[in-house]
């Protein structure tokens, strides 16, 4: 007797019987309907819950196929798709003409594109959506000259032929390719999700220019094209057209005010998003997952806690989707304010964690001054299958230097090459920072000097700084001379680091050495900055 494949799920997945029952007396349930329902509504896991317990039953259903390969493909479940694949082998369908469609699709969705063209190289026939699927794994992949060349072997294509064609190239960054296969699509196939993929291909790639030239000549538009161009103006920080754009909207949706209120939320203007979050549950938009982690966003940049809280309890009682984002967007909201103990209530409390939220409870640590803390949780990330990113080892060498760890520093900073992490300025200027604050000049200096990358102001001013805390007049003399080598070859000033070095003779009661370096400073026409108070006298 021949045995049969059963898929097996990932783990930690909850029991059908958790997530669906039915009484003895309702009847056998519509299981193809059940699975495409929970598909249609974004619950691609339930269909294979579904899925899995009609199997362990000895059931099996051509037809469910397809709508479960979709499934795998939508959440990667490369393995479970295999699996499905070798069922539809062993029963005889394997050259069924949407099993093998849909088998192509899942391939190319999991980025095993060989296996994807293996599939479509052996299928016995095909149809334009077939050759569709195969073209649009090879451009999600980036082989846009393999799609090319399928693409010229068509015999026939249908308007998703040529969206793919568009939208691959444009994410592919060739946005001058793109409008050639857009300014070539025929008339009768050219509609308004053509016309959407083009705007967004400009906006995506922030040509804003062109974005707005397609966007102003489209027959009709639809949400997703208001909302590409709000998000393309916002990227480039041009909040002011995002706003004009906005205020066109003849009837605005939930995508249209979440694109709003993110975009400012990008570019640090908190309040305005949350004043438009306002306004959008007025006007009787209910907040989905997308506008509560915006939301939550501002409240964290703005420390509004009270606010943070609402949002809070709003999740709790409008039963908004609970999401691995909203969660993380909420560690961070009460890390950000300084609610520590509400933070890792909530971190600890997460079945699944990923590197955002890993993220904020780190910085939270380190920015409250819980340093220890903050690299304990670091170890604890390391030993879970969540990999830290240039974010976490920033927070965690800025830990390291409000808590003066200057050996885990440098080791931390060591341990980027291992998890294949770039360095960048930013990584070097806290570790100078750390090295300054302990004492070991020639460390910083030595490290400097040795940077694969220019130093900038930030780490010359680091360096500089710790030089004065430490009264050493050498190594700060060594450091502006080396500033003004770099200077001389951009021809930029270096005013600050004048006065700084100025300062460190003052403090050293060098007063020749203070005086002369001020009377250079004149001559070349630097002046020091004058300092200013924010306090304003009563009756001003």
């Amino acid at each position: 007797m021949r045995r049969r494949i059963r898929p097996k799920l990932p783990q930690n997945f909850t029991t059908y019987n958790q997530i669906y029952a039915f009484s003895n007396n309702a009847g056998p349930p519509n299981w193809s309907s059940l699975i495409q329902t929970h598909i249609s509504q974004g619950s691609p896991k339930q269909a294979l819950l579904i899925y899995n317990q009609i199997r362990t039953q000895g059931i099996y259903i051509l037809g469910l196929v397809p709508q479960i390969l979709k499934a795998c493909s939508s959440l990667c479940f490369l393995n479970y798709g295999k699996a499905v694949h070798g069922e539809s082998i062993k029963s005889g369908v394997y050259s069924d003409l949407l099993i093998g469609t849909s088998m192509v699709d899942t391939y190319a969705k999991c980025r095993k594109i060989i296996d994807a063209q293996k599939v479509f190289d052996e299928m016995p026939e095909r149809n334009v959506v077939t050759w569709n699927a195969m073209i649009g794994g090879y451009l999600k992949n980036g082989d846009i000259g393999s799609a090319s060349l399928l693409f010229d072997k068509m015999s026939e294509r249908n308007s998703v032929t040529w969206i793919e064609m568009i939208d691959g190239f444009a994410k592919c960054g060739d946005i001058v390719s793109a409008r050639q296969f857009f300014d070539c699509v025929p008339m009768e196939l050219k509609n308004l999700v053509t016309w959407t993929v083009m705007v967004d291909g400009y906006s995506s790639n922030g040509d804003m220019e062109a974005a707005k030239e397609v966007f102003e000549l489209m027959p009709k538009r639809n949400f997703f094209a208001w909302s590409s161009m709000i998000s393309g103006y916002c990227k480039k920080g041009d909040v002011k057209n995002a706003e004009a754009i906005f205020e066109r909207i003849p009837v605005r949706n939930l995508v249209n005010w979440n694109s709003m209120i993110s975009g400012y939320v990008q570019n640090g203007l908190s309040r305005e998003a949350l004043k438009a979050f306002v306004k959008m549950k007025a006007e009787g938009f209910k907040p989905d997952e997308v506008t509560i982690v915006s939301v939550l966003s501002a409240c964290a940049q703005l420390g509004l806690m009270d606010f943070g809280r609402e949002i809070h309890h709003m999740i709790v009682n409008k039963h908004v989707n609970c999401n691995l984002f909203v969660i993380s967007a909420l560690v961070d909201m009460y890390a950000k304010c300084g609610d520590l103990n509400n933070a890792r209530l909530i971190f600890e409390g997460m079945m699944q964690r990923n590197t955002a939220c890993w993220n904020a409870m780190i910085s939270g640590f380190a920015v409250h001054g819980q340093c220890k803390e903050a690299l304990e949780l670091f170890a604890r990330m390391e030993r879970s299958n969540e990999k830290p990113d240039t974010i976490t080892f920033l927070s965690v060498l800025s830990a390291c230097g409000h808590g003066g760890f200057v050996d885990e520093g440098i080791e931390i900073l060591s341990k980027m090459e291992k998890y294949g992490v770039a360095t960048n300025i930013k990584h070097y200027g806290c570790l100078v920072d750390l090295l300054g604050r302990a004492g070991r000049l020639k460390e910083a200096y030595d490290l400097i000097k040795t940077m694969p990358m220019e130093p900038n102001d930030t780490v010359w001013g680091a360096i500089l700084g710790a030089c004065r805390t430490h009264l050493d007049m050498e190594m700060a003399e060594e450091v502006v001379k080396e500033i003004n080598t770099l200077s001389s070859s951009t021809g930029s000033s270096q005013n600050p680091h004048y006065v700084v070095l100025s300062n460190i003779y003052a403090a050293s009661e060098r007063w020749e050495k203070a005086e002369r370096l001020r009377v250079m400073m004149v001559n070349e026409g630097l002046e020091k900055t004058p300092g200013r108070s924010s306090f304003m006298p009563s009756g001003s």
